[in-house]
């Protein structure tokens, strides 16, 4: 009999597990209600919502999920953490997600990221885009984020997509990207712990030399990574498995769908790649901090 990773890596299983999911409480464009509604239609049958610095969707979401028996919803958040040059998103799942502590700390981070924001719009300004800040928030509607700043400069036909307001202004070496107040992986991964979670490294192809803080993340704590997503290929899954063996973290995937309705969007349960098992719920839930 193979191990659960070993039935990934091998392709045998379809996805029924997608550990990352978006809705409008941050930069997803549909509501929790709606995304679970989407969801209950696919062959999912656990799924993760982990919105930016915020559960604010998690209490409709868990109403939706209701009528769906076969159904089962994780709570997540994920949050943007820094390791020295690295930008490391972490998401956090089986989150106690009325924790006093998450919460105030919550409020913290969506404070930090709204100063950012702000930064960012006053350099889109003085490059000659005229948006406002007020605008952005009211597209946000829930946290706030660079996807939103983006969609008020479509708005205002600057430009056409989400994906080149990143590539012309918005992406980490853009001009108009503005850093906020950084949280250390050491800290985002003891907030989730101290909240009953385990801590997951987001899309770690998107992570400043990865394999060279692998290590350390592991020494700080760290729970699980994300060796499966639409973007890759079997090399790729490969090199994230081989990490997760050598450092003793449970493979985990997710789709990291925010609705965006764009050609190259994977939906929910549409990978044609292998994706996690059932049992990989199992794995995080006996990580789980004894609190």
């Amino acid at each position: 009999m193979t191990t659960w990773n070993e039935e990934w890596a091998e392709g045998c299983l379809p996805p029924i597990v997608d550990l990352h999911l978006h809705t409008t409480a941050s930069d997803g464009r549909l509501s929790p209600s709606a995304l679970i509604e989407q969801i209950a239609r696919t062959g999912l049958r656990t799924v993760a919502i982990c919105d930016h610095d915020t559960i604010d969707g998690l209490d409709e979401a868990y109403d939706a999920v209701s009528r769906y028996p076969e159904l089962d919803l994780v709570a997540g958040v994920e949050l943007s953490t820094t390791l020295g040059e690295s930008e490391v998103h972490m998401v956090g799942l089986f989150i106690d997600y009325k924790d006093p502590h998450l919460l105030e700390t919550l409020t913290e981070f969506r404070g930090r990221r709204e100063t950012a924001i702000r930064r960012s719009v006053n350099k889109l300004n003085d490059l000659g885009l005229m948006i406002k800040f007020e605008r952005v928030r009211e597209i946000a509607g829930g946290t706030i984020g660079r996807p939103h700043i983006a969609d008020a400069l479509i708005e205002a036909g600057y430009i056409k997509t989400r994906d080149e307001a990143f590539d012309k202004y918005l992406g980490d070496d853009g001009p108009a990207r503005a850093r906020r107040s950084p949280t250390t992986t050491k800290e985002g991964i003891e907030l989730i712990h101290s909240s009953g979670g385990v801590a997951v490294v987001a899309h770690p192809q998107t992570v400043k030399g990865f394999f060279n803080i692998a290590e350390q993340l592991s020494d700080e704590g760290l729970d699980a990574i994300e060796a499966f997503a639409e973007k890759y290929d079997s090399r790729d899954r490969k090199k994230y498995l081989d990490v997760a063996r050598k450092y003793d973290l449970v493979p985990v995937g997710g789709s990291d769908y925010h609705a965006k309705d764009t050609p190259d969007e994977i939906l929910p349960g549409g990978m044609d790649r292998p994706g996690p098992a059932s049992s990989v719920v199992d794995e995080l839930q006996s990580r789980r901090p004894v609190r």
